[in-house]
């Protein structure tokens, strides 16, 4: 007797886990619906751009590269967003007599189902309409769509499954956080593009096509095109490329599902060698003071390195410092003032430090029994972000500086970049004392519920004053710019910079200090609300 289809079951497995999602509350049901209408509107606005795209001598190029982008965000997003799709955890099928073919299958069907293979098929569809000419285009292009949609669905899931022993451990869930970096980063990447078609027009994308081409799931489009300029060929070449991408995809899932299903899981339970190693390996400790400095900064740069959301900030100031001034240098709009943004983003760190430390603050309060000792805390956090920011802010500096050839305007970029952020260092300590509010560890909220005033007063507030601190040296280089002879001068803005921030970072220090002593129970109370 032959064993039932599977497949069926998927798919209404899969409806009922959209269903009774919706049902649990209905903040939940009006989240979803909200997006599925925005995604859905947004689709159809698409396709009806791309088939408005239809005839235009760059068509390909636009359909290929959107296509190909589509395929990368299929392959991307199980990685920062696993908890988007239950299905996408196979191990809850272990104890199941399930075989990995049949199983493939089911898995694949119902992975169908959903806004985002919806979305993925407008585009496809609008793709094949903007570069088909002639029935045997219309017909390759059919073929076309289902290949891409499946190549895009098995990319996902064949990441999905090699990962699904990171993605629903603790790192898995740090790893989601950074999703924040890649939205800030693709959006300065888009912006700069953008800016760049719209000076050299949509040609400057024909050299990208014409190697993504042959790339699936683009190559599936590609393939209507070329049947549509009568290149039979390098159709079925490019048509045979998708083909033997979702064989493989396929193969190399069955394979992850197979090992998944019959292993247990070690990802986990670190071995004692690795553990010891860990234990004995003292690493920068060893060259920080000694003391409660060394302590504190050797606490503050573990928080850097293993929490998911301080990490995630890092990360993301450090990216954006770099890529503002050095994308806007290299695309000759640039100035060497904008080197500044690199020591503005790390400095922002220094706000709400305390906060940081969530529920944990507590263990820190108790060993704060005088200004002197709140000092103390306050300055080693400021050394263990200098120890980070200051050689980032000078290697920013310096490689905008070459990029635009401007050397002569290195010492003044470098004295401001050195004030601004011993003035977002000077607020961000007093504001810490003054305004703290607590940064949830679950989700991706960086504000608990009822303090996003207190955040916008912290960040927003301290930033302008910094601004209004940094003012004397701000009007010092423009004096020194303006000037007759001031470009005999300009040199003593990187000293004068450099001593302006120590002064102010020591100075907030100073004033932040008593008052950390007197409000930490307040602090405690605002850090662990969350």
């Amino acid at each position: 007797m032959s064993a039932p289809a599977i497949t069926p079951v998927f798919v209404r497995l899969k409806l009922s886990l959209l269903r009774n999602g919706l049902r649990q509350s209905g903040g939940r049901k009006a989240a979803y619906i909200t997006s599925a209408v925005f995604a859905l509107l947004f689709a159809a606005l698409q396709l009806i751009g791309l088939i408005a795209l239809r005839g235009h001598a760059h068509a390909e190029s636009v359909v290929v590269l959107a296509v190909a982008v589509l395929g990368l965000g299929w392959a991307v997003m199980p990685l920062f967003f696993p908890s988007g799709d239950e299905t996408l955890d196979p191990t809850r099928l272990v104890m199941l007599p399930l075989r990995p073919r049949p199983l493939v299958r089911a898995l694949l069907t119902a992975s169908l189902v959903g806004i985002g293979p919806l979305f993925t098929l407008c585009l496809l569809v609008g793709s094949v309409v903007a570069v088909a000419r002639g029935g045997a285009a219309f017909a390759v292009g059919a073929v076309a769509v289902v290949l891409a949609l499946l190549v895009c669905v098995a990319l996902a899931r064949a990441v999905a499954a090699a990962n699904v022993r990171l993605l629903t451990s603790r790192k898995g869930r740090d790893l989601a956080v950074l999703s924040g970096l890649v939205i800030a980063i693709g959006a300065q990447i888009v912006n700069f593009g953008a800016q760049r078609l719209g000076a050299s027009g949509l040609g400057e994308l024909d050299p990208a096509a014409e190697v993504l081409q042959w790339v699936p799931p683009a190559s599936a489009i590609g393939a209507v095109h070329a049947v549509s300029e009568g290149s039979y060929g390098p159709a079925v070449a490019q048509l045979a490329l998708s083909a033997g991408a979702l064989v493989a995809l396929l193969a190399l899932w069955s394979r992850h599902l197979t090992r998944l299903m019959t292993s247990p899981d070690g990802s986990t339970l670190p071995s004692a060698e690795s553990a010891a190693k860990e234990r004995s390996s003292t690493g920068l400790a060893r060259l920080l003071p000694a003391g409660r400095t060394g302590t504190v900064m050797d606490r503050s740069l573990r928080y850097v390195w293993r929490d998911p959301k301080t990490k995630a900030a890092w990360v993301t100031s450090l990216a954006i410092g770099l890529i503002v001034p050095v994308f806007n240098a290299w695309q000759g709009t640039g100035s060497v003032y904008f080197a500044c943004f690199a020591a503005g983003m790390l400095g922002i760190q220094m706000y709400n430090q305390f906060g940081q430390d969530t529920s944990a603050f507590w263990m820190v309060a108790m060993t704060i029994s005088s200004a002197r000792d709140a000092y103390v805390e306050l300055r080693a956090r400021a050394y263990a972000l200098l120890l980070i920011t200051l050689p980032y802010a000078t290697l920013v500096t310096v490689l905008t500086t070459a990029m635009l050839g401007d050397w002569r305007r290195l010492p003044e970029a470098l004295g401001l970049s050195f004030a601004l952020l011993g003035a977002m260092l000077a607020t961000g300590a007093w504001t810490s004392a003054r305004f703290p509010y607590s940064i949830p560890q679950e989700g991706y909220k960086n504000v608990a519920p009822g303090q996003t005033g207190l955040a916008w007063i912290s960040i927003f507030g301290g930033m302008m004053a910094a601004a209004l601190l940094c003012a004397p040296v701000i009007a010092l280089t423009i004096w020194l710019n303006v000037s007759a002879d001031g470009d005999d001068w300009t040199w003593l803005l990187l000293p004068a910079g450099t001593a302006y921030g120590a002064v102010l970072t020591a100075a907030g220090l100073k004033l932040a200090a008593p008052r950390t002593a007197r409000r930490l129970p307040e602090i405690l109370a605002a850090v662990s609300k969350g």
